[in-house]
């Protein structure tokens, strides 16, 4: 149910946030996926992450920066995924496809593991459920597995799961897996993209190895080629 809020209560992020993200943050709040941003979880280059108040459970709210953004590097990755096309020179719309994607990527991928599910979004503004009961879940690099082989073993499961579903994460690493009560959880999908797409195997592949190169460091060593074998049984 939506809920009336005043634009006044946006005036602390006037200084934060360009207009054009102030008004689109209202108009989420209106619509009553949040009640406010409580506190910054992750400030970067091209987004930022808060956690927001939400009536049930807090919610993560991943903003896209309009300005900062690294175009060249988005416009790349969208031009080899078969769903978008013509968008060259085209900044905000870059911006705007580029978080459309990652909704449409989480949609996709919550059909064959966890992952955030995507509770809304407009233009550069995503909002996520929030793994984790008391805040967010640590990130696998800074919460080390109890048992980091059963643990590896989990992760390449949803990666195989994942790409016979038709999506292959492509940003894979110890950064972006969560470490929720010894179970892994995938987030950040902006540059997921699907098996109908070129450069799939690429970005599997190089997904692989980044959480080889982390569980090594770890103690455990694993043959990268006979793993990505076994990814493509089934084909």
């Amino acid at each position: 149910m939506a809920r009336k809020k005043s634009k006044e209560s946006w005036k602390v992020y006037k200084n934060v946030f360009d207009e054009f993200t102030l008004r689109t943050l209202f108009r989420l709040e209106s619509q009553g996926f949040f009640s406010g941003l409580t506190s910054a979880y992750r400030l970067g280059k091209e987004a930022n992450i808060f956690i927001a108040d939400n009536e049930e459970k807090d919610v993560i709210v991943k903003i896209y920066r309009l300005e900062n953004c690294n175009f060249n590097k988005m416009h790349s990755y969208l031009s080899q995924d078969e769903r978008y096309h013509d968008l060259k020179g085209q900044k905000r719309k870059i911006v705007f496809s580029w978080v459309q994607r990652e909704y449409r990527n989480l949609l996709i991928a919550r059909e064959a593991i966890r992952v955030p599910t995507p509770l809304a979004i407009r233009d550069n503004v995503l909002v996520l459920e929030m793994i984790g009961k008391d805040g967010p879940a640590p990130e696998l690099k800074d919460a080390r597995p109890k048992n980091p082989e059963q643990f590896l073993d989990k992760i390449l499961l949803m990666v195989k799961r994942l790409k016979d579903h038709g999506l292959v994460h492509g940003d894979l690493s110890a950064f972006n897996i969560l470490n929720h009560e010894e179970e892994p959880v995938f987030i950040d999908f902006s540059q997921a993209t699907t098996t109908k797409s070129s450069g799939w195997e690429d970005l599997l592949r190089r997904d692989v190895e980044n959480v080889l190169n982390h569980f090594k460091k770890l103690g455990i060593e694993r043959d990268s080629a006979a793993i990505l074998e076994g990814l493509h049984d089934n084909d």
